[in-house]
Parts: C-alpha cells; structure tokens; sequence
C-alpha cells in the first residue's frame, strides 16, 4: 500500500488537547480550497465546509447531521457509495467520477476522493470526502470530441468533392471545353484550400493539447513577414470585396523569432478578420514599437465581440454569440496566444459590436 492510499489518521487522543486538537483540524478542512465533508460511521454529516456550501447549494446548517445520500443524492450512492467502501475498509482510499445533484436540482459531475478517518488508536471514527465540480472540464471533452468529429466530416467532404471532380476530368479529357474544365479546377482548388486551413487547424489543436508547440527562433524581419502575408492575401481581397491596408511608419527592428508560427498567428487574425468583416468594410494590418517591444495590430470594422465573450475568446473551443453559424472551431484565437507567449509576447484585444475589434500583438525586442 502506497502512502497516498493509507486511511487518514488524526491524532485526537483523549487528553485536554483533544478539543484543540479538533479544532485545529476543523480549521483546516474550513480553509481548503476543495469541497469537503465529514461523516460518523453512521453516514451522518459532521462537517461541510465553505466550499462543500458553494458547490451543493446546501448550508452546513442544512447539512450537519443528515445522511450524506440525502445531501448529495450522488449517482454511486446506491449501488457503490464511495463512504461506505471507505469506512468498510474495502479500500482505504476511494477514488471516482460521479454525479451528485444540487439543492436547486441541478445534476453535475464531480471527482470525489473518499478515505476512512482512525484516531490515534486505530478507532473508526468516520470519513471525509473531497469533491469538486468538473462540470467546465466535462463540456471541454466533449467540444474535443465535437471538434474531432468535425475535422473528420469536413476533411472527409471536401476528398470526396475532390475525388469526384478529378475523376470527371479524367473521363472527359479532350472532351471538356475549357470553361468548363476551368470551373472544375476551380473547386478542387477552393476545396483543397478548405482541407489545408482544416489541416493547420488540426495541427494547432494537437499542439495546444499536448504543450508541444516548439519554436525555432532565428533572425526573424517582421515587416518581411507581414508583407508576404499581405501579398497572399490580395487573391481573397479581390473576392472578398474588403479592403487589406498594412501600415508601416517605419521599419520594425529583425527580432528572435520563429517566422513561421508568427505567420501563422498573424494569419489567424486576419482569417479572424475576414470572417466577421462585411463587403465594403477595411482590414488594417499596423505596425510600431517601443524601445523594448514590437507592436502589430489587426483593425477590422466587423461585428465585433459581446462583451460577455470578450475576457473568454482566447480559451480553446471558445466560440462567443456572434459567432453563430460561422465556420471554426474556437481554435484559432487559442493558437494566436500560445505562439506569442511562447515568443514571450503577449496579445490583447478590445472590440465595441457593430463596431468592430482591434487586436495587438506585444513582441519583445530581445531574445524570449
């Protein structure tokens, strides 16, 4: 047996300390930063801190003294109740996902470690169990999963209008006229380019899962960077009817830097741009720098960001309400702050609806 799965001991003997002894550990339990209760070896509630209060719903006045199935109606309390285990000694410490159900009805998941309490003398004196809500994780698993599933469909529709257009042309070679053999091309390559921003997507979204976004720093020339980029973009700017202006006061200082992530960050923002940007509207690239820093700026005059969605965009999976039907997969904004911090940088954002948002990237000048 491990050391993390032996039972709890506390060291309450039957002397004049006792009470302090007690006290000292009730103390403890109250301040931790995790749902916790007690229970005899009758299952009744002895103790529910603060936490416990928050995330059930219940008051420790409510719950002291009650059968803890009846507070926590938990999906395991019936058949496998953690407690019960615990306090048989079955297992000396109890771990598992489960539900339990609010005051206010509401069911969540929780994670739950369970462990038998002895006195100093060995005496079963009861049990304590720590659990927290896991609710946010739980939704984020599932976004992965419907992420997973979205690539997969996208990545398999745009093969097979591939496939299915190549193979026409492959029938009717000599046959077709050249309009027509135009228009073909033309959506293999708007499908191809469809699986290359869903490929790069899916690349990001594996790196930020697994922590391995690594750098290559080298001399890096920003304003090469963000002219290039500028040049590949001018084909969408004819058809997008949006205007691309870039801004350079003056030449940016070569940095450290790895130019193809920082390509692929500034290229998030203007797809980001793109997107929420209307007919008519102006994109501005911008550039400046302090004598420590290096600053680039993507203006758009687009929808804009909710103000409840704006402290959240750059989470993984975040897709704020003005998103609606639009494609992506919250994926993008996350990808932007990973590569910049990773440089030592940092990106911020500001954004009045129907006005459009303004994001900035902060680089440093010296080596991140």
């Amino acid at each position: 047996m491990s050391d993390a799965e032996k039972p709890i001991f506390l060291n309450i003997g039957k002397t004049k300390d006792a009470l302090s002894d007690f006290a000292f550990y009730r103390f403890i339990i109250d301040s931790l930063p995790a749902a916790v209760l007690t229970v005899n070896s009758k299952f009744e509630i002895t103790s529910f801190n603060p936490w416990a209060e928050q995330v059930t719903g219940y008051s420790a006045e409510e719950a002291l003294g009650h059968y803890c199935g009846d507070i926590l109606q938990g999906g395991m309390c019936k058949l496998h109740c953690p407690l019960k285990t615990a306090i048989d000694r079955q297992h000396p410490i109890v771990r598992a996902e489960t539900t339990i159900r609010r005051k206010d009805g509401e069911r969540i998941p929780v994670r739950m470690n369970t462990a038998a309490m002895l006195d100093s003398d060995g005496t079963l004196i009861g049990a304590v169990e720590a659990f927290q809500d896991i609710s946010d994780l739980k939704a984020m698993e599932r976004e992965k999963d419907n992420i997973i599933s979205m690539f997969a469909h996208d990545m398999k529709s745009s093969l097979t209008i591939i496939g299915g257009f190549a193979l026409r042309l492959e029938k009717k070679a000599g046959k077709l006229n050249t309009d027509r053999a135009a228009q073909y091309l033309g959506i293999i390559r708007k499908e191809a380019e469809k699986l290359d921003f869903l490929v790069n997507d899916f690349l990001e979204f594996a790196r930020l899962q697994t922590g391995k976004l690594k750098l290559n720093l080298q001399p890096t020339s920003l304003d090469t960077e963000l002219q290039e980029l500028f040049n590949a973009y001018q084909p969408r700017v004819a058809q997008s009817g949006i205007r691309l202006e870039l801004h350079k006061e003056k030449p940016l200082p070569v940095i450290k830097a790895d130019p193809n992530r920082l390509r692929r960050a500034f290229a998030n923002l203007l797809d980001n741009a793109f997107k929420f940007s209307k007919r008519g509207s102006i994109i501005t690239v911008s550039t400046d720098d302090t004598p420590k820093e290096v600053l680039v700026t993507v203006e758009d005059q687009g929808q804009g960001i909710d103000p409840e969605d704006l402290p959240f965009i750059f989470e993984i999976f975040r897709r704020g309400k003005s998103a609606g039907k639009k494609q992506g997969s919250g994926i993008g904004l996350a990808a932007v702050k990973a590569i910049v911090e990773g440089h030592g940088g940092r990106v911020r954002a500001r954004s009045h609806v129907g006005k459009g948002s303004v994001f900035t990237v902060v680089l440093p000048k010296s080596k991140p």
